[in-house]
């Protein structure tokens, strides 16, 4: 027995198939059948009672599920532990991230990534959740970030990172001086927002249930599906806005924009790594993730 076979035995069950477990581990079918069928030789019992329409444990298989589970956890925690003291990795990684981590978080973390794993090359594509979901499924991605949590039957989903939203206003707004300000009074200015659905305007909304406010009443004069074009429209005088502070350095330096705390309201969220659960994420991907969630703050 090894830790191999008892991957692909989880893995059988998870996807519910032979063929699909083939597909998902990226090995034939006969060599899946074969492991599984050199671990019930091991064991001397059958794990699985197969049919013609579907598979299902055997009373045996059944009491093995939890060792097998447990190992495969027992790994990715290896992996992880490890991850700090393995520098001379190479690979190649490709993943996905919604849009506020893609375009504003990820690219001040590249860099010094980079130097410390020159040899990890990284391909990110920047699209909605949905769409990382997508093609994480199709092991067209090692894994996703996003910026809110999903529940999928196939999927691993776990926090990675802290951001929060803050006011933003136009420099020459009448808070822009204010070092702090009530929610109450924020609400009474015109809003620019993102669109409805979007991780952001999500984080925004829920805080204001919370307070027991009701979003529909916000002055809401243009909503907009890009976080950039939102900054523009801010930065314009059309409205204020709650964003991403990951979002705005660049036009807080320049003093295009300025930063307003909330006195009775905060905007926290975490973003989230999520990858299959059936699939091991290479040594180079457990590395990223555990750099991204030490360095965390440096955004």
């Amino acid at each position: 027995m090894n830790f191999h076979q008892l991957h692909i035995f989880y893995t059988v069950l998870e996807r519910g198939s032979f063929s699909a477990a083939a597909q998902t581990l990226h090995m034939t079918q006969p060599a899946v059948t074969m492991q599984v069928q050199a671990l019930e030789d091991y064991f001397g019992t059958k794990l699985f009672n197969r049919s013609t329409k579907k598979i299902v444990l055997s009373e045996a298989g059944h009491t093995l599920m939890p060792y097998a589970i447990r190992s495969i956890q027992l790994m990715r925690e290896t992996d992880q532990a490890m991850s700090a003291f393995t520098h001379m990795l190479e690979g190649r990684l490709q993943l996905g991230a919604s849009l506020t981590i893609g375009e504003y978080v990820l690219p001040r973390l590249l860099g010094p990534f980079g130097k410390q794993y020159p040899n990890i090359s990284i391909m990110m594509k920047v699209m909605n959740t949905s769409q990382i979901m997508e093609e994480i499924l199709k092991h067209q991605l090692n894994f996703g970030l996003i910026e809110a949590p999903v529940t999928h039957p196939d999927m691993v989903i776990e926090p990675v990172m802290g951001d929060e939203l803050k006011l933003i206003v136009p420099h020459d707004h009448p808070l822009a001086e204010r070092q702090e300000v009530a929610l109450e009074e924020v609400l009474q200015h015109p809003f620019v927002l993102r669109e409805q659905g979007s991780g952001t305007r999500r984080v925004m909304e829920e805080q204001l249930f919370s307070k027991g406010l009701d979003p529909g009443t916000m002055k809401i004069v243009m909503e907009l599906g890009s976080t950039g074009a939102v900054k523009s429209a801010v930065e314009a005088g059309l409205g204020i806005t709650i964003i991403s502070t990951s979002s705005v350095k660049h036009e807080v330096a320049l003093g295009l924009l300025k930063i307003v705390n909330i006195s009775d309201a905060s905007f926290k969220r975490q973003f989230y790594a999520i990858h299959l659960k059936s699939t091991l994420l290479p040594i180079s991907a457990v590395t990223f993730l555990t750099f991204l969630r030490e360095h965390s703050n440096d955004n």
